[in-house]
């Protein structure tokens, strides 16, 4: 049993570390054009980094916003466009991707979910304060 559990953790193990450089590997860190440089740049601060979530790819220090900043520059080289390169990010890690994700039934909460928050918290604290006034009024 323990040569079955090691075994499976050396494949295991060197499973997890094939996907890690497939795409990106031999894409530059800045594009010699400036042109299409400006164009990544652009293209980084509309995509959300995935890890840290409140930072584009153009501000995140994340190992997975650097590999995607790679594949961003891998295709913008191989002549893919914007629109081609947004709809293979959103397909491979969806909409939240997007910096500014279309208003659709999947992304309602997204859009409308830090509102709705609010508002519940809104409503509970103002609940609270009314039953406060009540007891105040009633032990007067």
């Amino acid at each position: 049993m323990t040569r079955f559990r090691r075994l499976f953790t050396i494949l295991f193990t060197l499973c997890m570390m094939l996907p890690a450089g497939t795409h990106a590997a031999g894409a530059p860190e800045k594009l010699a054009d400036p042109l299409l440089e400006a164009r990544a740049v652009t293209l980084q601060k509309e995509l959300r980094c995935v890890v840290c979530q409140g930072q584009s790819l153009d501000e995140s220090n994340a190992p997975l916003a650097a590999d995607l900043r790679k594949l961003i520059r891998a295709q913008i080289e191989q002549g893919e466009s914007d629109a081609q390169i947004k709809n293979y990010l959103v397909a491979r890690y969806g909409d939240f991707i997007l910096m500014k994700p279309p208003l659709e039934l999947d992304t309602v909460a997204l859009w409308f979910g830090p509102l709705i928050v609010l508002l519940i918290g809104g409503a509970g604290a103002g609940i609270v304060v009314v039953r406060a006034r009540a007891r105040m009024r009633q032990a007067a």
